[in-house]
């Protein structure tokens, strides 16, 4: 199935779920992803995350209601999963800019949120650079992180950003970088593959364990907090990223979704993707972003 249908298949399952508690393991099982993987591909192809389209369809529907039968406002804020008439009279006025009981007067505007129909549209004349490589078994040791599934290209959201930041204050990555004294002391930022019903993905920053990485005392490095990183042999697509700052790799996943995979002969596989940040690289370049694919059968 292409992530194009999945996605769509993903949107359908929500619209027939929207009066009941939605569990987006459920939705990510039903159309073969991993949650991690939902989160992000729908907000990047969407334009925002599940959570609001959700919330956008349900204040959508619950302004028909009231403006078009006899309901009770109560009754309409728990039919669309508000726990207090307060708390649905709040992100009603907020979505439709008028309180709800202003939606059964005759001539009140209110805002339509029609269902999401995903088309992908194929577009020419735009460059994608990117080169293939294939990796044997690797090992890195990180500092690493549990964030929710549902922030992955949530707008505004700065937990992982923040995340590089405290481990920077604290000196963090400089032992990480330390812990390379011959070689490049390039810096990672792992992503983990989530499993089945997992709710969260695991984020570390660190370095690839080879024979310039000084770990002679294994134990003591993961007494300070650190953890070994293993990642399987896999191919991978190499983008370079060129900005001041992480808009630069959301923009390149993005063009992955929507320009290189529905063009290519490669899927998205369940591996851990990872950005390289080199710690001497070309003018411009903010990192290296390593997504693992697979030719599609």
């Amino acid at each position: 199935m292409s992530f194009g249908k999945s996605l769509q298949g993903a949107i359908d399952y929500m619209e027939s779920h929207l009066l009941e508690k939605i569990n987006y393991e459920d939705v990510a099982k039903e159309v073969h992803m991993s949650c991690y993987n939902f989160h992000r591909i729908f907000s990047l192809m969407a334009g925002m995350t599940a959570n609001e389209y959700i919330r956008n369809r349900r204040l959508s529907l619950a302004g028909q209601e009231l403006q078009l039968t006899d309901s009770k406002i109560i009754e309409v804020a728990y039919k669309y999963g508000y726990e207090t008439p307060e708390s649905f009279a709040k992100a009603f006025s907020r979505f439709h800019g008028v309180p709800p009981k202003l939606a059964k007067r005759k001539g009140t505007q209110l805002c339509l949120f029609n269902p999401l129909a995903i088309k992908i549209i194929l577009e020419g004349g735009n460059t994608m650079n990117y080169r293939i490589e294939e990796t044997s078994k690797q090992r890195f040791i990180a500092k690493v992180r549990a964030f929710s599934n549902e922030i992955i290209n949530e707008a505004g959201n700065h937990d992982i950003p923040d995340f590089w930041g405290e481990c920077h204050k604290e000196h963090l990555v400089d032992e990480i970088r330390n812990l390379r004294q011959d070689g490049k002391k390039d810096l990672y930022g792992l992503c983990s593959p989530t499993k089945e019903n997992e709710i969260t993905f695991d984020y570390g920053i660190g370095v690839i364990i080879d024979e310039d990485t000084n770990i002679d005392n294994e134990e003591e490095i993961l007494k300070k907090g650190y953890r070994i990183w293993e990642v399987d042999s896999a191919t991978y697509v190499v983008f370079k990223c060129y900005g001041n700052n992480g808009d630069c790799i959301s923009e390149m996943w993005s063009r992955f979704f929507k320009e290189f995979l529905p063009q290519s002969d490669y899927e998205q596989t369940e591996d851990t993707d990872y950005e390289i940040y080199p710690e001497e690289g070309e003018p411009g370049l903010f990192c290296e972003l390593w997504i693992p694919i697979k030719r599609v059968s």
